[in-house]
């Protein structure tokens, strides 16, 4: 154990937020703003080192995990040495434990949270549940070092930033990174995994609910609108990333929200921003002014700067342990080629192959002049994070969606009328509308026509959507060139689908026809 290689002196355990902060300045981790928020500098990595990621190959769990790109292994003899070597390191450092949990009733997985940055241990207390009880044993330990580094040759890491789950020994290390993020993933990869071994279905999702208990799923990449669109002022906003689904109902993993905040302003999201600006938030790689302040567009650390802060921060935020079954999942995407609809119904085949696919596609800056869209493929919307192959989450959510008869929502935030350069993207009011309608409205009178080549519903009026937007045919005045995208776009997805090895003749009918 961890604990028995550090002297007592050394652990500061469940320290309060003024305590942290004392500590996180006092160590030079952090400064405080004039708006209360702890500003840190994550350091070289501002995002997730996700090649640096690996899951030991143990007979326990091996036959389980999905090995590939996104699941690499390591032995356990190289697993044993670093974490040998991380205690080591560890036993002459102030080092700070954080007793929490993440998921909730009986899918609650108490956690021992150690690390060697005292910030590291409020983003902890903000982002994971904090436990009414002072266990012990904990049934899980995730261990961060970001002052430790591996020795790829005789570590054989990729790199000397790691990160790595030891599923049999219920440990998981990080070291080389500052970057916060991989604390919470790591518990997601962890809840990933345990979850679908008591047939219970682990989302990247955000969730909200209505005054009547009607709760609302909202899936999508980065970018896609996730969070924006679930944070509706006139509905309870259970969480913003990550939840379980069994048969109570749906549960958030999580006790905080991690917003990306790049060119955040109190006009266009008030509630993110009142949560972001003050004493408890953790601030990651924002840029402040001499006096203090943030400047939330400054990217010049990074575009992906973040916040991370409790649940109780936002306004209209909901806390238990369990809500309704969704009645409505939608399914996000920015489609930069312009040819997907605003709006889809996808009936049970054509939500698993969407899901499993986790498409979206933005326009690419990597080269000053090319600004083609790109398509990004992502299983689960968290193929990162994902554990078994993706037909075991789209098998939990098939059986979900059937027995709970939820609707599913393919909803397009990109762009209409035609691709990069000549569409535009659909308005958030239009989005908003269509969003709403289809979480509350009445449907029973609304009429569809079937795409011809991804088989999904396209309804012909919407609640206040504008009607002419909603049949993406219509709004491109090059009608031979929108066929000739959409095409290019279902061959994009049926290639993807490829990788996966799906048997299953009703998910392949869930795809488009080539």
């Amino acid at each position: 154990m961890i604990s028995q290689t550090i002297k007592e002196n050394k652990i500061f355990e469940n320290l309060s937020e003024g305590e942290l902060y004392e500590h996180a300045v006092r160590n030079g981790e952090a400064n405080i703003l004039s708006t209360g928020a702890l500003a840190v500098n994550t350091g070289y990595h501002t995002a997730r080192a996700a090649k640096d990621k690996f899951i030991v190959k143990e007979h326990q769990s091996a036959k389980n995990i999905w090995w590939g790109e996104n699941n690499k292994p390591i032995d356990e003899a190289s697993f044993n040495s670093l974490y040998g070597k991380l205690k080591n390191y560890l036993s002459s450092k102030n080092v700070y434990l954080r007793k929490c949990r993440v998921g909730a009733g009986d899918h609650a997985l108490n956690l021992h949270v150690w690390t060697e940055y005292a910030w590291h241990s409020l983003f902890v207390k903000n982002l994971f549940r904090n436990s009414q009880e002072q266990f012990h044993k904990p049934d899980f330990t995730i261990i961060s070092a970001p002052g430790f580094k591996a020795d790829p040759f005789f570590d054989k890491t990729r790199s000397d930033t790691f990160i790595i789950v030891n599923f049999a020994k219920k440990v998981a290390i990080i070291g080389g990174t500052g970057y916060a993020g991989e604390i919470k993933k790591t518990a997601f990869t962890v809840m990933n995994y345990l979850l679908p071994l008591k047939k219970v279905f682990p989302m990247h999702c955000s969730a909200n609910v209505g005054k009547d208990g009607d709760t609302a799923l909202f899936f999508g990449l980065s970018g896609t609108g996730k969070t924006t669109l679930s944070s509706d002022p006139q509905r309870g906003l259970i969480g913003d990333d990550e939840h379980g689904w069994d048969e109570k109902g749906i549960f958030n993993f999580e006790g905080g929200c991690y917003a990306k905040v790049i060119n955040l302003s109190k006009e266009a999201e008030p509630q993110i921003y009142s949560a972001v600006n003050r004493f408890g938030t953790v601030l990651e790689n924002v840029v402040f002014d001499k006096n203090g302040m943030p400047n939330f567009s400054d990217g010049s650390r990074t575009e992906n700067t973040r916040a991370g802060y409790p649940l109780h921060f936002i306004d209209n935020a909901v806390e238990g342990d369990v809500f309704g079954h969704p009645k409505n999942i939608l399914m996000l995407t920015y489609d930069a080629f312009g040819v997907l609809p605003p709006v889809a119904k996808l009936d049970y085949n054509q939500a698993m192959y969407h899901f499993i696919s986790g498409y979206t596609a933005k326009v690419a800056n990597t080269e000053i002049g090319i600004k083609e869209p790109k398509a990004t493929f992502s299983a689960c919307f968290g193929a990162p994070f994902m554990s078994w192959h993706p037909s075991v989450y789209a098998q939990l959510l098939a059986e979900k969606m059937g027995k709970y008869k939820s609707e599913c929502w393919l909803i397009n935030t990109g762009l209409c009328g035609g691709p990069y350069g000549i569409g535009k993207r659909i308005s958030i009011k239009d989005t908003r509308a269509i969003v709403n309608f289809a979480i509350s409205g009445d449907k029973s009178s609304v009429k569809y026509e079937k795409d011809p080549v991804f088989g999904f519903e396209i309804p012909l009026t919407f609640g206040s959507a504008d009607a002419a937007i909603l049949n993406p045919s219509s709004a491109w005045k090059d009608k031979e060139e929108y066929n000739l995208k959409k095409k290019e776009l279902a061959k994009m997805f049926a290639e993807n689908f490829k990788k996966f090895s799906v048997a299953d003749k009703g998910i392949i009918s869930g795809g488009p026809s080539l």
